[in-house]
């Protein structure tokens, strides 16, 4: 299995244990302010199981107000026990009401020999004479007879109410430090009370037998939805952001739709870590969708350790026909309670694992905890669409001559003479006039050019691109931009491109797109190339050619909006250091040399490892903000975006990483750097609906770090950065991956300054009013 840094220290801190420094003020247990969630102040879980006859929640006062039925409880956890006799609390002290004077309850403490014991033992203090007004209750956990450890409080339970009449009142718990001055002004009383002599000693259930139920809102626990391929295959994540693998055997892993399709050998293994979850008294059970074909058989594991040490677990395997789970080849809804896992710890959850395939391909659907004793299906949500996605526009008509561009009679040359060819020669062919494209990397394109230099196409304004083909739609069409030198010598070279989704244009047999839905400067054009393809199926195009209208019948589109594609900076004389994510240990040495050459540049950086606390990149990059560099989006899990595919997947990878952006750093950006620089017509299209006013950075100068920085050739990095800065680029591409590279990077900064361009961040390089001035 591949383990995470952050899982290493989560078992590293459980094996030594944690050192702990003595309070200097009350420690707050709950004030209610989660309660719908039935989390409490320090993170666990609080509840009471649904024994109330009601609960209610007041987080302005801070208070529970209920009416027990009988035999009622409620309960605070704590998931890291607290050393109470170390940090020096000595009392627990919280505002109480009962509805009447002269009414009564029981505290109960639970405690341990170790935290991470599977069993704790109970100790009791029935208190009385309350008054039936708000009384501070402040009990001394010495008042709690017999009890001997201290140092492992595992939770606190009030029960065994005196009447179940409504108006009982909980109020903001807390354990009472001994050294501090404690937060509440009103009376403490410490009232009548008695300890129970006898302790009851509780072993946590190793078969869950029992009905879970909750009390409150209980949302679904989501170990994978299955929203992106590359957070699966590439970062290894699962929804939680927790290790997720196989075990390299599969003979492939397909991520679409929100589901996972495995096509596994014999000996294949998948699994998901959970990160030591406790489902005790929450979650009933697991649930997913499943399609197989019949005579399909596997066995589900779930590991559990008592200590959460992910190299000391046990488990319990369940066979699909134990689980009474048989296939047709139809996706289907299929759950099992924890309870049939019998001897599991369902308290210290820690991975599920998917074996023993008879080698039939299996797909999984979202893969949930449910909530209570009801198996129930988690659903993603969908996505939105944008309403003028179905609009139309109405049919015009150029007044310039109708031309052919391509009828591929020649493999080198089109109709107009010009040059056409593909990124990859393997993957097309020409032959009998037709071009078959087999592209299946989103990365590849095949061009076809207008001009040998640049070409003005307003003249077609009112006319259409028009592509007679067959099979996959599932590309996108651009119309690319010279430079304004109109100069293949000079970078950037294109200087930019617009491009459509064809699949928006498409007929069955043609595709129809009005040349003024290409927003670049038309008076220098170049030619149009065919990308981002992300089909399974062939596409076959026999004719490329410019028409004056369309024929009547065919319906146009509306134009999506498209982010700006960038290369160079626009400010005169610019030069801006635009640098992706890298080695956190790599960071420091990156912010002394920019600090010493005395420039800001830009970081862009991918949201998951900001979420993965052990990359320490959070605080990295306020460090950097601190310092006054630029911080930007570089997707979630950094797939090549385009080839996810559908939008959905574009959002979810997108969203995902704007929300990580602003909940670890506090800030959002207009600037969103692809991935290998992966980009196409729907992913631009989503990054406009997504990101107001948003801007795709790409480069113009690459000292190709990725080819050159762990081969034998290291010094070629600086090479390719002297080729591309000659050629005029200003926006560069690096990381902080590589030894090599940051140790070039001083170099790097110096030749650029040695051009005469002044450098600066990328906001500022395109005359952002809202970037700081320099």
């Amino acid at each position: 299995m591949r383990v995470s840094t952050s899982q290493f220290l989560a078992v590293a801190s459980a094996f030594w244990g944690t050192a702990y420094a003595a309070c200097t003020s009350n420690l707050v247990i709950d004030d209610y302010a989660t309660y719908s969630t039935n989390i409490n102040k320090q993170g666990s879980w609080t509840s009471d199981d649904g024994s109330m006859a009601s609960i209610t929640a007041n987080t302005a006062a801070k208070k529970l107000t209920f009416t027990p039925k009988a035999n009622a409880y409620f309960y605070e956890t704590f998931d890291s026990c607290i050393a109470a006799t170390t940090q020096g609390y000595n009392a627990i002290t919280f505002p109480f009401k009962s509805p009447a004077s002269g009414a009564s309850f029981t505290l109960e403490i639970q405690t341990a020999s170790t935290c991470a014991s599977t069993t704790y033992t109970s100790y009791y203090y029935t208190v009385s004479g309350l008054t039936g007004a708000t009384q501070t209750l402040t009990i001394p956990l010495s008042s709690f007879s017999g009890v001997t450890n201290l140092n492992v409080i595992k939770a606190f339970v009030w029960s065994a109410f005196s009447s179940n009449t409504a108006g009982w009142e909980l109020g903001e718990t807390k354990l009472a430090c001994a050294a501090g001055t404690g937060s509440s002004s009103s009376t403490t009383v410490t009232p009548t009370g008695t300890s129970s002599s006898t302790s009851v000693t509780v072993t946590s259930p190793t078969v869950t037998s029992s009905t879970p139920t909750t009390s409150g809102t209980c949302s679904p626990l989501v170990v994978d939805d299955w929203a992106s391929q590359s957070r699966l295959t590439f970062l290894y994540y699962n929804a939680m952001l927790k290790a997720s693998s196989d075990d390299g055997t599969m003979t492939s892993i397909v991520v679409a739709n929100n589901r996972v399709t495995f096509t596994p050998t014999g000996s294949s293994y998948f699994y998901t870590n959970l990160d030591c979850t406790s489902a005790t008294n929450k979650y009933g059970g697991v649930g997913m969708r499943i399609k197989a074909a019949a005579g399909t058989t596997f066995t589900v594991q779930m590991q559990y350790s008592a200590s959460c040490s992910a190299s000391n677990f046990q488990s319990v395997d369940r066979t699909t026909t134990q689980l009474g789970w048989t296939f047709d080849g139809t996706e289907k809804f299929y759950s099992f309670p924890l309870s049939t896992f019998t001897g599991l710890d369902t308290g210290h959850l820690m991975s599920i694992m998917f074996y023993n395939y008879n080698s039939k391909p299996v797909t999984l659907g979202p893969l949930a905890f449910y909530c209570g004793n009801t198996a129930t299906e988690y659903v993603v949500a969908p996505t939105p669409t944008d309403s003028v996605a179905t609009n139309t526009v109405p049919a015009t008509s150029a007044t310039a001559t109708a031309f052919v561009i391509d009828q591929f009679a020649n493999p080198d040359s089109n109709a107009l003479g010009f040059w056409h060819g593909g990124d990859d020669t393997t993957g097309y062919t020409i032959s009998g006039g037709t071009l078959t494209i087999k592209y299946k990397d989103s990365d590849l394109a095949f061009y076809t050019q207008l001009t040998g230099t640049c070409r003005d196409m307003t003249t077609y304004d009112n006319g259409y691109l028009h592509i007679a083909y067959t099979g996959s739609s599932a590309f996108s069409i651009a119309l690319q931009q010279h430079n304004s030198a109109c100069n293949e010598a000079i970078a950037p070279y294109p200087e930019t491109w617009d491009e459509v989704d064809a699949g928006r244009y498409a007929t069955a047999t043609d595709i129809y797109v009005p040349i003024s839905h290409f927003d670049i400067v038309r008076t220098r054009t170049i030619g149009f190339a065919l990308k981002g393809f992300t089909g399974s199926t062939n596409t076959v195009i026999s004719k490329i050619e410019i028409v004056k209208t369309i024929p009547s019948g065919v319906t146009i589109r509306s134009k999506l909006p498209t982010a700006p594609l960038v290369f160079s900076c626009s400010v005169p004389n610019s030069l801006a250091f635009a640098i992706d994510d890298g080695d956190p240990q790599l960071a420091q040495q990156v912010m002394q040399i920019v600090k010493e050459e005395n420039i800001k540049v830009t970081f862009f950086t991918v949201g998951a490892a900001l979420l993965d606390a052990s990359t320490n990149l959070t605080n990295v990059y306020k460090e950097m903000m601190a310092q006054g560099h630029q911080v930007a989006y570089h997707s979630f899990t950094h797939p090549k975006i385009e080839g996810l595919g559908t939008n959905e997947a574009i959002d979810w990878e997108i969203q995902q990483d704007i929300d990580a952006v602003t909940k670890t750093l506090g800030i959002t950006s207009k600037y969103f750097r692809p991935p290998f620089g992966n980009e196409g017509a729907k992913m631009r299209q989503r990054i406009a609906a997504l990101i107001p006013g948003g801007k795709l950075i790409n480069w113009s100068i690459d000292c190709e770090d990725w080819l050159y920085a762990t081969s034998s050739t290291p010094e070629k990095q600086l090479d390719a950065f002297k080729r591309d800065l000659a050629k005029g680029g200003n926006l560069v591409v690096m990381h902080y991956l590589y030894p090599s590279t940051v140790g070039y990077l001083k170099q790097f900064i110096q030749l650029a300054k040695a051009s005469g361009k002044n450098l600066m961040r990328v906001d500022q390089c395109l005359g952002d009013p809202n970037a700081p001035a320099l």
